[in-house]
């Protein structure tokens, strides 16, 4: 009974002993892989911000040297549509979104979510390094898709009117439904469209909208919820309660 009981127990602290020793490695990868992990995802959304403003070819590798050279980062206050510094160190507006100091209650709305940060990311793309002249803006833009939230970029030129991309970078759309916002030959579809007509937000996502209507684009075929997803993201972001102020004021201009 008794070499039962020192086998049993000698067992245990074999299984004990190789549990620490497993926990100390994954815990030791974990904290060792984490800044490879947070470089990897930077330059991730560099070149998403870079296929957005057109660059991504002639990055051809050097990605984040190019988005350097002709792209900046700012901020801006929604509310006001001014330029502001960054509220803090690495400052993300969806985490900002998250808290009730940082963000603002979304009324009436069908984005698919319920608070936005009061401060948002742009980003100015220039004709050259000298950074003198912006040749595209890049806004952030999120909302519901069919079955969560989808992540992108809006570029627009220098106007802050006339679309150039549309570029989803996060969802979990259908493949081969909604999961086509991501088709280079949809994205086309968004080059050239005009956001206002009159001053009012004029730009959406219709059914058999036609390539020579300047204010509409072909809704995706078989995705009627997520191609309603697009249009009031769009909608929404464009508009007075997102970077509308930012965008009639082209503070990118002064």
């Amino acid at each position: 009974m008794s070499a039962n009981k020192e086998s049993f127990g000698k067992t245990v602290g074999v299984v004990l002993a190789v549990c620490l020793v497993c926990s100390i490695i994954v815990s030791g990868a974990a904290v060792g892989l984490r800044d490879i992990q947070q470089s990897n995802a930077a330059k991730d959304k560099m070149s998403n911000i870079l296929h957005a403003a057109g660059l991504l070819e002639q990055a051809k590798g050097n990605i984040e040297g190019t988005y350097n050279e002709f792209v900046e980062a700012r901020y801006v206050d929604l509310d006001t549509g001014e330029f502001v510094e960054a509220p803090s160190a690495n400052y993300d507006m969806y985490k900002a979104a998250k808290e009730a100091d940082t963000s603002v209650k979304v009324e009436n709305s069908n984005v698919g979510f319920q608070r936005r940060a009061k401060v948002a990311s742009v980003y100015l793309v220039y004709e050259s390094a000298a950074k003198e002249t912006v040749s595209r803006v890049i806004l952030p833009v999120h909302g519901s898709g069919l079955w969560d939230l989808m992540y992108g970029f809006l570029a627009l030129d220098a106007d802050g009117e006339t679309v150039r991309e549309l570029i989803y970078y996060q969802q979990k759309e259908t493949p081969g439904l909604g999961g086509e916002v991501q088709n280079p030959a949809w994205q086309a579809k968004w080059d050239g469209k005009q956001l206002y007509k009159n001053g009012d937000v004029a730009l959406e996502v219709k059914k058999a909208a036609g390539e020579e209507n300047p204010y509409a684009v072909d809704a995706l075929s078989g995705a009627t919820l997520t191609s309603n997803g697009v249009n009031n993201t769009v909608q929404y972001w464009v508009g007075d309660n997102g970077f509308g102020p930012f965008l009639k004021k082209q503070a990118w201009r002064s």
